[in-house]
């Protein structure tokens, strides 16, 4: 099947041409000076330990090519690839499409009603660890009402393909509590973790009284959250049987989360999330730890002043395992694990949306040694990064006339 994808992908590559990557032939990785080369906002904050922000750049001198892998679509949200080969794509207006066989599927039928004001939509999605047997896909979106209350949620239903695909057996597995009036910072990825429990990301809303809720533990705002995957709770979440806080509760004092993956290394969720004015977040979410938002962090507020209480560390709140400032905006992370790109194998890659870039991060453990930016040349917002079944990575662009690109070796 590996091999059939491959065939199939490089085919279609070379059928809609493709872009050059600026990078030298793969060799051995150097490293340089930072890539970050503007002043930061917050001008005056030191990071908590070397290497926490503007490690060294350290390329990786892959030669790769870009090309369109679907095209036709209107701001793609989310990816997952099925164990066919068939590629699941979320659009931000509402939409569910499968691509397969080089065509693009009508609309998936028998989603739930979806809000679609400011930052809502069809948001992150990911499929049952056995899909194979199940057909489950689960996927989160924006709720809304009449009087302009919202919050996240997440659903399930299985896939059923074909000519007219559809959803049957949608369940609403999980809401976020409160609910307010603002449409704004969903967070909205979906892990599963090696134990088979969905780890879903979500923001603080955005507006004052979301943003301190992050920090409140009487609601679901500014969390990660971990439930069994029909919606249940877990027995070892680290809140479970405290009065007053919902047990859905993981980790803490996130401001809004739009990238996560699992580390194939350790099973640890990594995420990234989005800062004001710098202070991005690279962060291991961990049980029951608090990541800090609003009452420490990197950066400064859009208007210029200090968040908060000006300060970036306190005692009983983690640091982030790397920080950017100015910001990448990050949306969607992916570890490469494949064997396409030796280069590669154990880097972190993360969209960006406002920088329109790819970043590419060099681990040691769990420290960041080296930072990479790509795809400057294609210049698109960058929503979604996903490794597919070939060992390729899949991007999907943040636009009206959206597109998922492939990046392979050249």
């Amino acid at each position: 099947m590996t091999k059939l994808i491959i065939a199939a992908t490089a085919a279609l590559l070379a059928a809609c041409g493709g872009t050059a990557g600026q990078a030298q032939p793969e060799g051995r990785a150097v490293a340089g000076d930072p890539v970050e080369t503007r002043a930061a906002n917050g001008a005056d904050q030191a990071p908590a330990f070397a290497g926490q922000t503007r490690v060294p750049e350290m390329k990786a001198n892959v030669a790769y090519v870009v090309g369109d892998y679907v095209t036709g679509l209107e701001k793609p949200w989310g990816l997952a690839f099925l164990p066919s080969g068939a590629l699941l794509i979320s659009e931000k207006p509402g939409r569910l499409r499968v691509f397969e066989n080089g065509r693009l599927s009508p609309p998936v039928t028998g989603l739930p009603p979806i809000d679609l004001r400011g930052q809502g939509g069809l948001l992150g999605l990911t499929i049952d660890p056995a899909f194979a047997r199940n057909g489950l896909v689960y996927f989160a979106y924006s709720q809304g009402d009449a009087a302009g209350m919202t919050n996240t949620a997440v659903a399930r239903g299985k896939l059923v393909t074909g000519a007219a695909p559809r959803l049957e057996n949608v369940k609403l597995i999980w809401r976020q509590a409160p609910t307010l009036k603002s449409t704004m910072h969903y967070g909205g990825r979906l892990v599963f973790a090696r134990d088979g429990k969905l780890l879903v990301t979500t923001g603080d809303r955005s507006i004052p009284d979301g943003r301190m809720q992050a920090q409140r533990m009487d609601g679901a705002l500014g969390k990660v959250v971990r439930i069994n995957a029909d919606g249940s709770i877990p027995k070892d979440n680290p809140f479970v049987g405290r009065a007053g806080v919902p047990a859905e509760i993981w980790s803490i004092g996130h401001r809004n989360i739009q990238a996560a993956a699992l580390n194939p290394r350790t099973g640890d969720l990594w995420e990234v999330e989005h800062g004001t004015r710098g202070g991005d977040e690279l962060n291991i979410a961990r049980k029951g730890r608090d990541y800090g938002w609003p009452t420490i962090a990197y950066g400064i507020e859009y208007q210029g002043v200090p968040i908060t209480g000006g300060i970036t560390a306190k005692a009983g709140m983690e640091q982030p395992v790397y920080y950017w400032d100015p910001v990448i905006a990050a949306s969607g992370m992916a570890f490469y694990d494949a064997n396409l790109v030796p280069a590669w194998k154990g880097s972190l890659f993360v969209g960006g949306l406002a920088p329109k870039y790819l970043t590419r991060l060099t681990l040691d453990g769990d420290r960041v040694v080296g930072e990479e930016r790509l795809l400057t040349e294609v210049g698109e917002r960058l929503r979604d990064v996903i490794v597919g079944p070939d060992g390729a990575l899949y991007l999907a662009t943040d636009n009206d006339k959206g597109r998922v690109l492939r990046v392979a070796p050249k």
